[in-house]
């Protein structure tokens, strides 16, 4: 008997204990003279929690926390994302690959696709509750306001070459500004040195050329080769100046003695119906192909198209930076 008499006395001395520390508590946090500091596992909970407004192309977004749901719809997003150590729980198809490029797709095993760049599906999209949605304007301006009833959604101008400027806002709107000003400084930090061991290399005049079903483009300044190109310090043949157009400049076969320099890099573009590899095939055997000097040279460099063009993002500007590093045998 006595020994339950003082097993009910201390579990009420206990729960007095407790109602005390939970009255003291209180009071000390409702209190202006609180001194006891947060654990730094309370303070980053609560610097989580710390809301952000997002300026974009299509206005403002405010984010709260840190995004761990992400959907990503364009290429160079999903690179972004890749790069920044943050795999995404859905993205938009790569342009070519089943259904990711092969330079990514052990990154992106497990992640649904969420239809292409031109047409996402938005059912699919909401039925994964992302708590952030990166996309950009000129691909999916006119969904906007559903993406944005979905969850917070974070809009790029433009693509072509500017991929940095997408990656670095990318980044903000995930809360990673940091961690995206680094991988872009060990970039440029890589171009510079490309720069600056090249010497009288970069004297070269290179052209850059795309084989797509039924087209042949010269690829100019505001592409992603042509962005890189620029910061290399590679330069383009003299003719190619005349140009109107700074994206592509779309030729006949008549015209292939136009694409002729020091040094050339061609891509395909193939969608699996075999047509761009079939105009790839039919252009390389022509004698007006055949009479380039580059070619005659053997300077004409056969390159992949994903990483020189289609993936547009910062992974494939790194490889990209590594073939060229091989190709002007330049030590890393």
């Amino acid at each position: 008997m006595l020994s339950v008499i003082k097993k009910k006395y201390a579990w009420t001395a206990s729960a007095l204990l407790l109602t005390l520390a939970v009255i003291l508590s209180g009071c000390g946090q409702s209190g202006s003279n609180n001194n006891n500091a947060a654990s730094p596992a309370e303070s980053s909970a609560s610097n989580s929690e710390e809301a952000r407004t997002i300026t974009h192309a299509m206005g403002e977004t405010p984010i709260t926390g840190t995004p761990i749901r992400v959907v990503v719809l364009t290429n160079e997003g999903t690179e972004a994302l890749l790069a920044l150590g943050v795999k995404p729980v859905g993205a938009v198809k790569s342009w070519t690959g089943n259904p990711w490029y092969e330079h990514i797709s052990a990154d992106m095993e497990g992640v649904t696709v969420v239809g292409d760049e031109s047409q996402p599906n938005l059912e699919l999209i909401a039925s994964l509750k992302p708590d952030l949605i990166l996309g950009n304007k000129l691909r999916q301006e006119k969904v906007y306001d559903q993406l944005k009833a979905i969850a917070p959604t974070v809009f790029s101008e433009t693509l072509r070459g500017e991929w940095q400027s997408n990656f670095l806002l990318y980044a903000d709107a995930l809360g990673k500004k940091t961690e995206g000003e680094k991988v872009i400084a060990d970039y440029d930090g890589r171009t510079a040195d490309f720069k600056g061991k090249a010497g009288d290399k970069l004297n070269q005049k290179v052209s850059v050329v795309r084989f797509m079903a039924g087209k042949i483009r010269i690829y100019l300044e505001d592409t992603f080769t042509g962005i890189a190109f620029s910061k290399l310090g590679i330069t383009r043949p003299d003719n190619q100046k005349k140009y109107t157009d700074t994206f592509v400049e779309e030729i006949t076969k008549e015209r292939i003695p136009e694409v002729d320099a020091d040094l050339l890099f061609y891509f395909t573009y193939d969608t699996g119906d075999g047509k761009g590899n079939e105009m790839e095939q039919e252009m390389l055997k022509d004698p007006l192909w055949q009479s380039l000097a580059v070619v005659k040279n053997n300077k004409a460099i056969r390159v992949n198209d994903a990483i020189w063009n289609t993936a547009g993002g910062v992974i494939a500007a790194n490889l990209m930076l590594d073939e060229l590093y091989k190709i002007y045998d330049i030590q890393q």
